[in-house]
């Protein structure tokens, strides 16, 4: 019926001589339905429209169907009303939009010339261009909505338009300023319903404009209508429109509300510019085709592109319009690009800004076969080296001259233990894991963890051992020649190689040397070992927290490695080399346990024989092994460790022994390290020992080391700068080349008034000279008798607390049997300080310096001059003994002190001191109190009773 209709109605409209004759329609639309025999015309209305609703392939169109053309293209209305006048059909302005050059592409069935309002849909990244297909998928339910309502109305067209903002992925915009003005008018040919999205496959027209935003009520709802109600809304909203008109623009503004969302847009039709084909045009076509020939032959993958962009039959060389947007199109340039493209008017500009990126791709794509040149032929060199690898392999195991890898590996290490006696428990390890390599896959990791297990096991040295030097002279010369002074050290060694030459064989030895910085440690310890020709292996276990480093770890870890011992072994290739472990007081101790209990059974003589390392898991022989320690304090060192080793003092020097050091050894070294000969630098005795005195009086000698380099450095400045030839180093120029001294004056007091007592205290960079100084807190006399105090500052440790409290109890019972009447002691508020607060100080010899002083502040007399001592006091008055009597002599002999006290049980330590120590030092051994005060205050037997009869 509707078929018959419009078939009629179509015939009255095209002629106009049936046009007044609507009786003709009517009449062969009740004929029509009637019919069950339908006419030719009427199956190809109804194919039409199954296509229309079914969204069918639209065909390539040939010129059989004018019909449809017909049908397709025009424009038909209806009233709904009889009483309603006869609508005649509105004339269609259709411009003339032929161009210059025409296009020899398949043209499409029935698109519309003019299509004022359509669809939106916002893309991303790359624009469409005309005669180009582009696949869409619209999320949208609105949007989704509008396009089947659209198809379902045969109205299958839609405007693309890029999106300004490349983050949005919606398929709608809120506003006609998030996208570009300028897009295309594309027709959908497939439309693919999945509910949730809608896949489209659309081809672009035309260049449109957008004009304004299209508001109609029908958009956001309702269902699909049939032609009837649309013309009937067709016809209302022309009459409306109509009737707008005559209203204020302010007033028809305020009416229309815009939707949260754009779905229809108004546009316009866009026209290039008319143009020639004169010779500018033909260059930039044929550069353009030109490039993209150079581009499809650099990367096929293009090909493929351009076949699906390019219609079958269409001469590109003939069209520059299509030619410039193919151009764009081809390339991957960025969407402001590609849209200055889609915008430009002008066909030669147009031509040129494509020209301009596919040369950009050319260029890119140039780059992009280069490195992909250099990579392939870094791989095939690879492939080629490993297939030569290979062949090589198999031909020599054919011609017999290598074996297979493993039984190549096997053959290895068992030629490195041919010349080594290894342990039979050793071997059977050493032959079960062979035999293990044999059956283990050479690419799994098992293997490579066998292999490197045996790489350990084979690599030390079993049974190998350096011929030792055991002749006395020769290991005195060396030792001589290293350092000066340290007899009780080389007496040491020297006692080991006799007893080694006595006994037939060397046993290793723990010996630990302890001494302030400085003062040849470590150096000494690489003499050692080339006196005896032994290999040398140091190692520092300062800060260490990790029992790995000692015992190694297990073999079921990844990267798992033995300890330093083994590894000292591997690296030395002998069972008795000397080793050195550097700084063990300042061992750590974390989450890894506890490095100082993993050293107890290296260290002692009775389990290093059969020392069991983790990585290694068998026992290895380190009795041979000749261990030094370092220490700066002993008492740092945990007690278990301690009494494994031999410890051996290494006090600090003296001045005699600085200056012998610093001629012999540290000047030279000085010279050669500057590139000075000894006529250019001159060091003076003077000036040496002012230097030991003023500026380095630590008991090491690194510190002069470092003056004597700075001196050296400043030497060598002036003799490039050509200011002198030769330098000669005194006392008058020392001060220019090192600075003002560090030390002004040898001591705080020439003459120590009543209260104050100079002591002497031990360093772990040696010994210092410490006064005690006692005042009283408040003079105020008051009548009425009150306990006495006593303040204690200057830093003090609590042992140096206890033994100032211990020394007031001794002093106030010496002072009540020297003179009962004086209770000074007993009622006075008492301050004791000891100078230099920042310093901290600890220990308990102090304790018959403080009890003198107390007493001197009690007397209200000084005590004699020149006059130092050190000891600890018990509380009955013993005088017990202290360490460091070395350094303490050293301190006092450097301020000028002729007169020490020390404990009785002190004496051997004084008597194996140098004797150039001893030299110009009176020294005063006591064993109680009493015998400090006679010495401290002069008390001969006369005289303390002439003191006793004042007292009286």
């Amino acid at each position: 019926m509707h078929a018959a209709n419009a078939l009629v109605r179509n015939t009255v409209l095209f002629n106009p001589s049936l046009r007044s004759s609507t009786r003709i329609a009517r009449n062969v639309s009740q004929i029509a339905s009637h019919l069950s025999k339908k006419s030719a015309g009427n199956r190809l209305l109804k194919c039409y429209n199954r296509y229309s609703a079914h969204n069918c392939r639209v065909a390539a169109y040939d010129g059989n169907l004018p019909i449809i053309n017909q049908i397709y293209s025009s424009r038909l209305f209806s009233t709904g009303n009889k009483n309603d006048p006869e609508e005649e059909d509105p004339p269609v302005d259709v411009k003339d939009e032929t161009p210059l050059f025409s296009s020899q592409l398949p043209a499409t069935v029935a698109v519309p010339e003019v299509w004022p309002q359509v669809p939106v849909i916002a893309i991303n990244r790359n624009p469409v261009f005309p005669r180009f297909i582009k696949l869409i998928e619209i999320s949208n339910p609105a949007l989704i909505d509008l396009i089947r309502r659209k198809v379902k109305l045969n109205q299958p067209y839609v405007g693309i338009f890029l999106r300004k903002k490349e983050d949005e992925k919606s398929d709608v915009v809120s506003t006609l300023d998030d996208l570009h003005d300028v897009g295309v008018f594309a027709q959908i040919h497939e439309m693919q319903d999945m509910d949730y999205k809608l896949r489209l496959v659309v081809m672009a027209h035309r260049r449109i404009k957008i004009t304004g935003q299209f508001v109609e009520d029908e958009i956001e709802t309702g269902p699909a209508e049939t032609d009837a109600e649309r013309r009937r809304r067709k016809y209302r909203n022309t009459r409306r429109k109509t009737s707008d008109t005559e209203e204020p623009a302010g007033e028809k503004e305020t009416k229309k509300v815009l939707p949260d969302q754009v779905m229809m847009v108004k546009v316009e039709n866009m026209q290039h510019e008319k143009f020639q084909q004169n010779e500018e045009v033909k260059a930039l076509t044929q550069e353009v085709i030109k490039t993209i020939r150079d581009i499809i032959n650099m990367n096929p993958l293009y090909r493929e592109s351009l076949h699906h962009m390019l219609a079958q039959g269409q001469r590109v060389v003939d069209n520059p319009v299509y030619l410039s947007d193919l151009g764009a199109a081809l390339t991957g340039a960025e969407p402001a690009d590609l849209q200055a493209v889609l915008e430009e008017m002008d066909i030669p500009k147009r031509l040129m800004m494509s020209l301009s990126l596919l040369k950009k791709e050319y260029e890119l794509s140039k780059l992009q076969q280069k490195i992909g040149k250099e990579v392939e032929e870094k791989v095939k060199q690879q492939h080629r080296k490993y297939i030569l690898h290979e062949q090589l392999k198999v031909i020599k195991k054919e011609l017999g001259l290598e074996k297979d890898d493993k039984d190549a590996i096997g053959d290895k290490f068992r030629e490195r233990l041919a010349d080594k006696q290894v342990p039979a428990a050793v071997q059977t390890v050493i032959d079960e894991e062979l035999n293990k390599l044999n059956f283990l896959e050479s690419h799994s990791s098992e293997f490579n963890v066998t292999r490197c297990y045996l790489d350990w096991l084979t690599s030390l040295p079993w049974g190998v051992t350096s011929e030792e030097n055991l002749k006395l002279e020769d290991a005195q010369v060396i030792l001589d020649e290293d350092h000066y002074g340290m007899e009780d050290i080389k007496k040491r060694i020297l006692e080991f190689i006799a007893v080694s030459q006595l006994k037939g064989s060397t046993q290793g030895k723990i010996l630990c040397f302890h001494g302030p910085p400085g003062v040849g440690k470590t150096s000494i310890a690489r003499s050692i070992a080339r006196a005896l020709n032994r290999q040398y292996f140091r190692f520092s276990v300062g800060g260490m927290t990790d029992v790995a480093e000692i015992k190694g770890h297990r073999r079921t870890y990844v990267g798992a490695m033995p300890g330093k011992l083994v590894q000292c072994l591997k690296k030395t290739a002998t069972e008795n080399p000397l080793v050195l472990i550097d700084e063990v007081d300042k061992i750590g101790k974390g989450v890894h346990g506890d490095p100082s209990s993993a050293l107890l059974e290296l260290l002692d003589p009775e389990q290093n024989a059969n020392f069991l390392d983790h990585y290694l898991d068998v026992a290895v022989d380190l009795s041979r092994v000749l261990f030094i320690c370092t220490a700066n304090v002993v008492d740092l060192i945990p007690e278990p460790l301690r009494d494994r080793m031999e410890l051996i003092d290494m006090s600090g020097y003296v001045a005699e022994e600085k200056l012998a050091i610093a001629q012999q050894y540290l000047v030279p070294t000085a010279q050669k390290n500057c590139g000075l000969s000894q006529e250019q630098m001159e060091l003076t005795p003077e000036s040496l020992h002012t230097l030991i005195k003023s500026y380095c009086r630590e008991s090491g000698v690194r510190n002069l080391q470092k003056h004597i380099e700075k001196i050296a450095r400043k030497v060598a400045f002036k003799i490039v700068k050509k200011e002198a030839d030769k330098m000669v180093i005194d006392e008058s120029n020392l001060s220019d080349l090192v600075g003002k001294p560090t030390f002004k004056h040898d001591r705080m007091y020439d003459v120590t008034p009543p209260g104050v007592v100079m002591g002497l205290a031990w360093t772990a960079m040696g010994g210092s000279t410490l006064y005690i100084e006692t005042a009283l807190r408040n003079t105020f006399k008051d009548d009425k008798l009150t306990a006495g105090s006593m303040e204690l500052t200057g830093h003090l440790g609590d042992v140096m607390k206890e033994s100032a409290r211990i020394a007031l109890t001794v002093a106030r019972n010496f002072l009540a049997e020297l003179r009962p009447d004086n209770n000074f002691l007993n009622t006075s508020h008492i301050h004791l300080h000891v100078p230099e607060g920042a310093t901290p100080k600890d220990g308990p010899s102090a304790g018959v310096t403080i009890t003198s002083a107390l007493l001197s502040l009690a007397l209200r007399r000084p005590v004699r001059a020149q006059l130092a001592m050190t000891g600890e006091v018990s509380l009955t008055g013993r005088v017990l003994p202290v360490g460091g009597i070395k350094e303490k002599i050293i301190a006092a002999k450097r301020v000028g002190v002729t007169c020490v006290i020390l404990p009785e049980e002190n004496r051997r330590d004084f008597d194996d001191l140098p004797s150039f120590i001893r030299e110009g030092i009176d020294v005063h051994f006591v064993g109680e109190y009493e015998d400090v005060f006679k010495i401290a205050f002069e008390q001969d037997q006369m005289v303390a009773a002439g003191i006793k009869r004042a007292f009286n």
